[in-house]
């Protein structure tokens, strides 16, 4: 059940910026973004629950939350810098 989601929520991730790539306007491109931010939060949930509910090993999966963590501030400043370019 959670591995599923896991899978979910972190494809979309991938398939919302691949999307954002191609946006007709910067609204679009903020709202894809956004989706994207959303989906990498919940894939950092999935994870931590995972671990937490030691259904696989903390060594194993560290360094994964770790880089999902660099990913959501990633995207999250993608988001951040679009809204302001967007308002100018």
């Amino acid at each position: 059940m959670i591995g599923s989601q896991l899978l979910r929520s972190g494809t979309s991730v991938g398939a919302n910026m691949e999307e954002s790539q191609a946006a007709y306007s910067k609204k679009e491109f903020c709202s894809k973004v956004g989706i994207s931010h959303k989906e990498a939060r919940e894939s950092n949930y999935w994870l931590r629950l995972l671990r937490d509910g030691e259904q696989i090993k903390e060594s194993s999966v560290t360094n994964i939350i770790l880089e999902s963590e660099e990913i959501i501030k990633i995207l999250f400043s993608i988001g951040k810098a679009s809204k302001k370019t967007a308002v100018n």
